[in-house]
């Protein structure tokens, strides 16, 4: 099976580049499912063509991924026919995901889903992966810590499909 995903945050220079640059780590060593394409963007348009934030990199260093690069960019209908998996970092990104997929025209549009729907059990709620843009570093870790964990949760299904 080959597969792509695209990771959704609001301005694509944390969450999801984080989520991409890890989820893209742990494919690369466990993973059974082929990845025609990961990728990254945000919801809206503050941080067009900007690297991910600082706190992001040296959070991403200081687990041993060190060859990310990434410019934000910002969702595009498109994205809905080019990949097979949009992965919304929280409820409202979800929501954003939901209304421009609803523009999208094709055939076989990607399934949105919430990152927290790979970490959750069926009797809970998605979680949510916090934005640790305004804080410190120690949201930058759990959020690292979080999306790890999604990770390999969201590869186990895809390898039970």
């Amino acid at each position: 099976m080959t597969v792509s995903v695209l990771f959704v945050c609001l301005g694509n220079i944390c969450r999801s580049p984080m989520a991409e640059a890890v989820f893209r780590h742990i494919a690369s060593k466990r993973s059974t499912v082929s990845f025609s394409r990961l990728d990254s963007a945000g919801t809206c348009a503050a941080h067009l063509d900007d690297p991910p934030d600082p706190r992001t990199m040296s959070t991403l260093k200081k687990h041993g991924i060190t060859d990310y690069t990434h410019a934000a960019r910002r969702v595009r209908t498109s994205d809905f026919t080019e990949f097979d998996y949009i992965i919304a970092m929280d409820r409202e990104n979800l929501d954003s995901l939901l209304s421009t997929r609803s523009r999208a025209k094709g055939e076989k549009l990607a399934e949105v889903r919430m990152f927290g729907d790979f970490g959750a059990d069926a009797a809970t709620e998605s979680e949510e992966v916090p934005d640790p843009y305004y804080g410190g570093r120690d949201g930058f870790d759990r959020v690292y810590e979080m999306v790890t964990r999604l990770s390999n949760g969201f590869i186990d299904y895809l390898e039970q499909k």
